[in-house]
């Protein structure tokens, strides 16, 4: 049997986007974002299949970029990597709930993933609601105004004209297509471009629309936690890479305030190569 799961997020009257109500015997939530899975990295996988199978959080948030690349569901049509994958996923949904974010590497997964791996898709921002707080999750790229010329191209791949082009075409031609946009990225990466943070204006703007006071969020690899103005506050995820030295495979984990502390929740970072309790 299926993990219980709240119903689908919903807009609201008070906010624009999604709200999701955390059921009341949730105690703890896991996120995790920018895995960056992939075929040619076994190690992590290995790393995050260990986290999903011995995790004790009621609930698991992906938040964008769990793959390195996804040209659409049809890669689930024949089985590999993308099905083993799914496997893992629908395999720990019997006995907790996976929420999923779109990342800028993999935001053409689509309804046929989402049932193979036994998880809902969220909307990017989203509200979600858990021990008494609103707490705001996104992936984090559309708040990175400074990288114009990446917001330029997500304008494009996001629009529905282009996916729809797009995943008309042979599965080989896309993935021969995404291989060239990977090797592009990791040559820019190593070019020393100047990193690109979210704008901390338009990060309290939209904390302040979802009435929220913490925004969680990953893609930019650089996990901290940023006091902004006005009380309010960000929380970077790391990404994952379990060949690096040192390894980076970290969870964060919101949990209900024990007996005796105050009420609220509790923000822990751990490390997904230790067992989770």
């Amino acid at each position: 049997m299926s993990a219980a799961r709240p119903r689908d997020p919903a807009p609201t009257a008070a906010t624009p986007w999604p709200v999701l109500q955390a059921p009341a015997h949730w105690r703890r939530l896991d996120f995790i974002s920018d895995l960056h899975l992939q075929a040619g990295d076994p190690a992590t996988f290995k790393v995050w299949q260990h986290f999903m199978q011995t995790t004790r959080a009621d609930a698991v948030f992906i938040l964008g970029d769990l793959f390195d690349v996804w040209v659409g569901d049809d890669a689930l049509a024949t089985p590999g990597f993308e099905t083993r994958c799914a496997q893992v996923l629908q395999t720990a949904s019997q006995r907790l709930a996976i929420f999923l974010m779109h990342g800028n590497r993999d935001f053409l997964l689509g309804a046929t993933f989402a049932q193979a791996g036994g998880l809902t898709l969220l909307d990017d921002p989203c509200v979600l609601i858990f021990a008494g707080q609103r707490w705001l999750l996104s992936h984090g790229d559309a708040l990175c105004l400074g990288d114009t010329d990446y917001l330029q191209f997500r304008a494009q791949v996001r629009s529905a004209a282009w996916q729809q082009d797009f995943l008309s075409l042979p599965l080989a031609q896309r993935q021969h297509m995404a291989q060239g946009m990977r090797m592009q990225s990791e040559t820019h990466k190593r070019s020393g471009a100047p990193y690109v943070d979210l704008d901390e204006p338009m990060t309290c703007h939209w904390l302040e629309m979802a009435q929220a006071s913490t925004l969680i969020h990953g893609h930019t690899h650089q996990p901290a936690d940023h006091p902004l103005a006005d009380g309010l506050h960000r929380i970077v995820l790391s990404d994952w890479d379990a060949c690096a030295t040192p390894p980076r495979a970290e969870v964060l984990r919101l949990s209900v305030a024990a007996a005796g502390q105050a009420k609220g929740s509790t923000v822990q970072r751990l490390e997904a190569t230790l067992q989770l309790d």
